[in-house]
């Protein structure tokens, strides 16, 4: 697959606890330069972000990061301020522990409460799998289906393990047609970029992939 055409599809990403304004311009800078899908950064720095970058590239953020246990009144409000400050695209992770006690309507009724927030900008529901049984990640495709959201992402990256390409045969085999698939977490270079794409993922959550063109 040509290196262009993986570009296109990644989320460029920096979501470090340490990570910093002149981190988060480098970033931009280069997206920007490689024609990436978006930048994906820490809520603190959207609305500078924004102000930076303007219409030339998306800006996507993170909510309920990276645990998932807020409340949905908690993650409501994120998800308005992240929008008001110009996010362009919302990634959300889900309750895994309501996931876990089977509370499957209480997991659809957030995701869709952020989508009607979101409105016309993309929502990725994140559903951290390294944490799930199949039977989980199966629901999962189902819930985030019915919930109407955008994508289902396979990881935070800050859990015990990253995107799987098992994960990403699965997710195509039972999300609908209205459910795109991104890979995060873990993927380290140009030949795994291209299998989780033939796979059937849509976006990629990476900040490996630049810094090895770089390199």
């Amino acid at each position: 697959m040509d290196v262009t055409e993986i570009l296109k599809r990644v989320d460029h990403t920096l979501l470090s606890q340490t990570a910093t304004w002149e981190e988060i311009i480098s970033i931009c800078d280069d997206a920007l330069r490689c024609n990436t899908a978006s930048v994906c950064i820490p809520p603190s720095y959207v609305k500078q972000a924004k102000e930076y970058l303007g219409n030339r590239m998306p800006v996507c953020t993170v909510i309920g990061f990276p645990n998932g246990y807020s409340t949905t009144a908690v993650k409501e409000f994120e998800t308005e301020n992240a929008l008001e400050n110009g996010a362009d695209e919302i990634d959300m992770v889900i309750n895994i522990g309501w996931l876990k006690d089977k509370r499957y309507k209480d997991v659809e009724r957030e995701i869709k409460s952020l989508k009607k927030i979101c409105k016309d900008k993309i929502l990725k529901v994140i559903i951290e799998a390294c944490l799930l049984n199949e039977e989980e990640k199966v629901k999962m495709c189902e819930i985030v289906t019915d919930a109407g959201a955008d994508y289902i992402k396979t990881s935070t990256g800050f859990s015990t393990a990253g995107a799987a390409f098992d994960d990403i045969r699965l997710f195509a085999e039972h999300v609908g047609e209205n459910v795109r698939i991104k890979a995060a977490g873990g993927i380290s270079g140009l030949s795994d970029a291209a299998r989780f794409l033939e796979l059937g993922a849509d976006r990629l959550g990476t900040s490996r992939i630049i810094k090895c063109l770089k390199e």
